[in-house]
């Protein structure tokens, strides 16, 4: 399945995946604190990603019902075909044209490659 957020959503989602399970008034609370949300909008984003079956709201506890990973692996999938058709390469070579790796991070990605390679 297909999930879109904007950019409002997305931030929302953050706390919940990081405070899941939690009450749907801490929930307020909490984004008031951190977004400067009103209670009306927080429970508008609640109700728009029930909808979106993103979330769930029962019994005034919210819950994600898809993961931080699976929408971040899709956005990551849109942003790659939007902008660079698809291509990581054409990605990776944009991203590091001004910017130098450190060693670890060069052997890190190096390592995500080896470990993605097709069998050959």
């Amino acid at each position: 399945m297909k999930y879109y957020l904007n950019d409002s959503e997305y931030r929302f989602m953050c706390i919940v995946w990081d405070v899941e399970p939690i009450n749907s008034m801490e929930l307020v609370r909490i984004c008031y604190d951190k977004l400067g949300w009103k209670k009306s909008t927080t429970f508008t984003v609640i109700r728009n990603l029930c909808k979106k079956k993103i979330l769930s709201n029962e019994n005034a506890v919210v819950k994600a019902l898809v993961s931080r990973n699976s929408i971040q692996k899709q956005e990551v999938r849109d942003f790659l075909d939007k902008k660079f058709q698809g291509s990581l390469p054409a990605f990776i070579s944009a991203f590091l044209q001004d910017k130098k790796l450190t060693r670890e991070e060069a052997e890190y990605l190096q390592k995500l490659i080896d470990d993605a390679k097709e069998d050959e």
